[in-house]
């Protein structure tokens, strides 16, 4: 973690009155710097509350995210913006999750055509960088969060 991260997580400590060693993790979203900038501005305006990651692509020392942890979200320099709590975990097959996870999702126009339009982009590149090919049935890590921070 960068200095900037642990400055940011420590001020956030210490206005919680939480112990500096709790637990938490710092990233962003997407895969572009663009992407991960304005992820994060939904995020920091409460519109972004969820987001969806593809299972089978997490690599085998990843921890898939647990309810209650503490999220310090990046922007596409590196550097934070908001923190998260996580809320709700359940992985679903991409095929099934709903309008409103989506909605929650907050990007575009909120749609669901919408949001499986750029999801449906997003996995098919990213199933695809692992030598992998992206499918309906995919299990996909669901996340509701509350930025608290």
């Amino acid at each position: 973690m960068s200095d900037l991260i642990k400055k940011y997580w420590k001020k956030f400590c210490e206005e919680k009155q939480l112990d500096e060693e709790t637990e938490y993790d710092a990233w962003s979203f997407g895969n572009t710097k663009q992407m991960a900038d304005e992820l994060a501005e939904l995020v920091n305006k409460g519109i972004k509350t969820a987001t969806t990651s593809a299972y089978e692509l997490y690599e085998q020392d990843d921890l898939l995210p647990e309810v209650g942890e503490f999220n310090i979200i990046l922007n596409g320099s590196g550097e934070p913006v908001c923190i998260t709590q996580t809320k709700v975990v359940y992985i679903m097959p991409y095929n099934l999750i709903s309008p409103e996870h989506a909605w929650h999702e907050g990007e575009g126009d909120r749609s669901y055509n919408y949001w499986r339009r750029v999801h449906d982009q997003f996995f098919e590149s990213g199933y695809k960088d692992f030598g992998k090919k992206f499918y309906e049935q995919a299990p996909m890590v669901c996340e509701v969060f509350e930025k608290i921070y």
